[in-house]
């Protein structure tokens, strides 16, 4: 008779909240992780006039919030190992809302300071998130629910480019700016409550982990390709949203309102791509999974060179591999740890070697496109990006399914 499979990595602090009610939690909370960032685009000219920001203020408060990701985590899976993951979650929300409320209240110094805060609390909750997913789901789950929290992370980023604007344009933008903390209250709404007083505020230090034998060489090789693999699609991923809407006013003459609409299919269609990974992965392997969302990827910039007139077809299927590569990268993280802080180690130096290059993906295309007076050198280096995730993530991923469960 077959048995069912029990949830890895279980703490001792008691179980955790049914598994319906616990993704709720985690799709609430992997709202808040991107629209933050996502909201400052659309009333970022506002702000600038507001505060009187140069354009490389600007520029270094849109980047922050990335460099957050790549410099924080090492600091952020410490946290995480000193204070417990659900204690982890909790800091998460509650530096989203302070950094989000002091970046829309206050002057220049009060901004940077809020983006820094909002970028450093996400961290935190970039990592914790696929533990919490780790520990609490069986393994034949954990694709199904890593996909979900990757669809929320985008219906998040969706939501954010949508209704921002509208919001400013009707009470300013620092009310347009502050509304991402609707999505925060409502999180700690469900969290606490879900997680109970004692799980949710009081730390809990992870229990030190077994000491297991060595032989971990394949391990090493398998998080640098996902490594490389995530530094390909951060970087694709972080250029592509920067320059996108500027690339289709230039290449195929749209309006600057037209090229901000046609650009939300590379969010939207995320989402698709976030849902689909699980669904596909239990009818064939992973490996061939990663591949081909690899693959999908590559047609973005190669079809925005040959053919930009059917930019809605590139967009949308640039749309479907983003959101199905990022879902990937975490999937084969949690098949390669061992236990819930070697899951920790390895996604902190996966994200943080990801996250800095994408951070330095605006300016990179930004400045080989100013250099040659064309996008046809720029997408060139986001197809080299695209390639490396479909080249290393693929044999990463072949690695991880290779190696004893």
């Amino acid at each position: 008779m077959h048995r069912a499979e029990p949830p890895a990595d279980r703490g001792h602090r008691g179980a955790a909240p049914r598994a319906w009610l616990l993704m709720v939690c985690i799709g609430l909370v992997a709202l808040t992780l991107r629209s933050p960032i996502v909201a400052l685009a659309p009333v970022l000219g506002e702000l600038r006039e507001d505060l009187g920001l140069s354009a490389a203020e600007a520029g270094l408060l849109t980047s922050i919030p990335v460099l957050c990701f790549a410099l924080a985590s090492p600091l952020a899976s410490l946290a995480i190992r000193r204070f417990g993951v659900e204690f982890a979650i909790t800091l998460t929300l509650l530096g989203v809302l302070a950094g989000t409320v002091l970046r829309s209240a206050g002057d220049t110094a009060a901004t940077m300071l809020g983006t820094v805060v909002i970028g450093v609390a996400i961290t935190v909750g970039n990592i914790a998130v696929p533990l919490i997913i780790r520990r609490d789901f069986p393994v034949r789950r954990q694709a199904a629910a890593t996909g979900i929290y990757t669809a929320a992370l985008n219906i998040g980023s969706t939501l954010a480019a949508l209704l921002t604007a509208p919001i400013a344009a009707a009470a300013g933008w620092r009310i347009g700016l502050a509304s991402s903390v609707l999505a925060v209250l409502v999180g700690l709404a469900v969290w606490l409550p879900a997680l109970g007083r004692r799980r949710a505020l009081v730390p809990a230090p992870r229990a030190r982990p077994a000491t297991r034998p060595a032989g971990r060489a394949g391990g090493r090789w398998a998080a640098a390709g996902l490594a490389a693999g995530f530094s390909g699609q951060a970087f694709a991923f972080y250029g592509v949203t920067a320059w996108l809407p500027t690339l289709l006013v230039d290449v195929v003459a749209m309006s600057t309102v037209e090229a901000g609409a046609a650009s939300s299919f590379f969010q939207v269609f995320a989402i698709a791509g976030a849902l689909g990974v699980p669904l596909a992965a239990r009818r064939v392997s992973t490996t061939t999974v990663a591949g081909a969302v690899g693959a999908t990827w590559l047609f973005l910039p190669v079809g925005l060179l040959l053919a930009p007139e059917q930019w809605w077809a590139w967009t949308a299927l640039g749309g479907v591999a983003q959101g199905g590569g990022i879902t990937v990268i975490f999937i084969a993280i949690m098949r390669l740890a061992h236990d819930g802080p070697s899951a920790g180690r390895i996604s902190a130096v996966v994200q943080g070697v990801g996250y800095g290059f994408g951070a330095l993906a605006p300016a990179v295309l930004g400045f080989v496109h100013e250099r040659t007076g064309t996008w046809s050198a720029s997408l060139l280096v986001v197809l080299a990006a695209t390639a490396t995730y479909l080249v290393c993530t693929t044999l990463a991923v072949r690695s991880v399914a290779r190696r004893p469960r």
